[in-house]
């Protein structure tokens, strides 16, 4: 059977002879498989329709081109804020209103944001007895018809409604409440509550003063900035005194002036002391443990708690306006104590040294024992002076005569070392030798307790700090040391039995001369004729 597209062999119409016939006959007995050959070569007309022909390469579609992006169109530009309006209120809080316009074509878009901006505007507080700000609103109602009666009623604030910015009164007498629209702006949102109502709505107050700007102060209390102007402290410190054993007054750390977020813990029967920087205890000092409750130092308000467990936590907000020094009394080995505080970038840190401004001011006798319980007990009263001021010079006493006689009052002529001789052996005995200021006199018990400057020092067999406490065992004024005045002081160091102390003490039969500087030249010479000091 021909295949699709064979030539089929037709006898010419215009022969009628069967002769002329045979050569196509011939050809129609062609072998088969050129035919099919040139089938193949050819194709079939209805495959040429599906697809393209063999050999053909295909023609793959270009993709869409991208819709370019609608253009949108431009947005208008705020001009500059309309001066503050004056107070919305003439006693206490208020709010300012300012506006701004937006300046745009027709074909612009109209500006984001908003027009309007109010300000916190805080005035003198009102007169006692004034009227609320809400309760006048509603007050403006009374004895006025409402709810289609001729019914009257009397107005006071409600506020248990939804909506904290409706005016919602509630009748007196009665146990219902109506909503007479919105609040005047300024309105407070709830008594308490530092948040104003401002077109219906409750917003709050920025550190900017601006109400609904959501500026927050950061962690060291600058307003609008971020947390990388600030530096945070985090430590725990684990140090134990080996000179007192575990018993004592004991220096944790310093916390700088403009510190903010105070928090320290101490989880131990120990006790958490504080010290500002002029030598105040304002917490568990002088071995008297304090109530758990809130302080007033350095500026801002220091919240002290002690659970039942000994766990104690000091925490305050800041910034403080002085240093502050955090101690320990030692019952028990110190388990750490953790502290954290902020301060602002470029502030210096504190160190991890076991040193304060003043070393410790115990103003207890030597070997006075620490409370075992907490005890509150208030600060001991000095004794009256007996006969004389720093004005009027007191009697003096012999370095042989006792405290006990000191005080009672019978302090005889101070008897200060004299000679080459006494001043090389003073330098040689004393554990500490320096040119000092006194800065402060305080007698304590029977004991004078003065607070030093060391300005130069020129022996120090134990660490010596720009601010010492220097202590003498009288209240005769022995040695003569007046408030303001240099003088060469040689002392030496004072541990008790108990090891409950660790102070500088000098006697009073001690070296203590106006500085001078000739004294300067002679103490120089005296450390030439002593063994150099062994480190401690």
């Amino acid at each position: 059977m021909p295949g699709c597209g064979t030539p089929r062999c037709r006898p010419p119409r215009s022969l009628g002879t069967v002769g002329l016939s045979a050569p196509c006959s011939r050809r129609c007995r062609q072998p088969w498989w050129l035919l099919l050959l040139a089938w193949l070569s050819l194709g079939c007309a209805g495959g040429t329709a599906q697809g393209p022909a063999l050999g053909t390469p295909a023609q793959v579609p270009e993709p869409p081109a991208p819709a370019r992006p609608r253009r949108q169109p431009a947005r208008g530009t705020w001009g500059s804020w309309g001066p503050w309006s004056s107070c919305s209120s003439s006693c206490g809080d208020g709010v300012a209103l300012r506006t701004r316009r937006c300046l745009r074509s027709t074909e612009e878009e109209p500006c984001t944001g908003d027009p309007r901006q109010y300000r916190l505007c805080q005035l003198q507080g009102c007169p006692g007895g004034s009227v609320p700000f809400r309760a006048m609103q509603c007050s403006l109602y009374d004895n006025k018809p409402v709810l289609g009666t001729q019914a009257r009623y009397r107005w006071v604030p409600f506020h248990g409604a939804p909506n904290v910015c409706d005016l919602n009164c509630l009748a007196m007498g009665h146990n219902f409440y109506y909503t007479f629209g919105r609040v005047l702006d300024g309105t407070r949102c709830s008594p308490g509550s530092p948040d104003l109502c401002v077109g219906g709505r409750c917003l709050s107050v920025g550190c900017d003063g601006i109400l609904g700007s959501g500026t927050q102060p950061d962690a060291c209390g600058q307003c609008g900035g971020g947390h990388d102007t600030c530096l945070f402290v985090h430590r725990l410190f684990q140090g134990t005194d080996p000179s007192s054993g575990y018993f004592g007054y004991m220096n944790v750390t310093k916390i700088p002036a403009g510190a903010t977020h105070i928090k320290v813990t101490d989880k131990s029967r120990n006790y958490l002391a504080l010290m500002t920087s002029d030598g105040r205890y304002v917490l568990n000092g002088d071995w008297s443990i304090a109530w758990p409750g809130p302080y007033e130092v350095a500026g801002t308000q220091l919240h002290y708690a002690r659970d039942p467990d000994g766990t104690e936590t000091l925490e305050a907000p800041g910034p403080t306006d002085k240093d502050l020094h955090v101690m320990v009394l030692l019952q028990e080995p110190n388990p750490g104590i953790e502290y954290e505080f902020w301060l602002p970038r470029g502030h210096p840190q504190p160190g991890h040294v076991n040193t304060s401004p003043l070393r410790q001011t115990q103003p207890r006798g030597a070997g006075s024992p620490p409370p075992p319980e907490p005890v509150v007990t208030p600060a001991p009263a000095p004794p009256t002076k007996p006969r004389g001021s720093v004005t009027e010079p007191p009697p003096r006493s012999p370095p042989s005569w006792s405290v006990a006689r000191a005080a009672a009052g019978r302090c005889g002529r101070c008897r200060p070392p004299k000679g080459r001789s006494q001043r090389i052996w003073h330098f040689c005995q004393s554990d500490f030798v320096f040119q000092g200021r006194i800065l402060a006199q305080r007698l304590v018990g029977q004991e004078t307790r003065y607070e030093v400057e060391v300005k130069t020092p020129y022996r120090h067999r134990f660490p010596l700090v720009s601010r010492e406490y220097v202590w003498v065992p009288n209240i005769c004024g022995c040695p003569r040391l007046q408030e303001g005045g240099e003088y060469l002081l040689m002392a030496r160091r004072h541990v008790n039995y108990e090891r409950t102390l660790n102070r500088i003490l000098l006697q009073d039969n001690g070296y203590a001369r106006p500085w001078t500087p000739r004294e300067d030249r002679l103490v120089r010479e005296a450390a030439q004729h002593c063994p150099q000091p062994r480190p401690p």
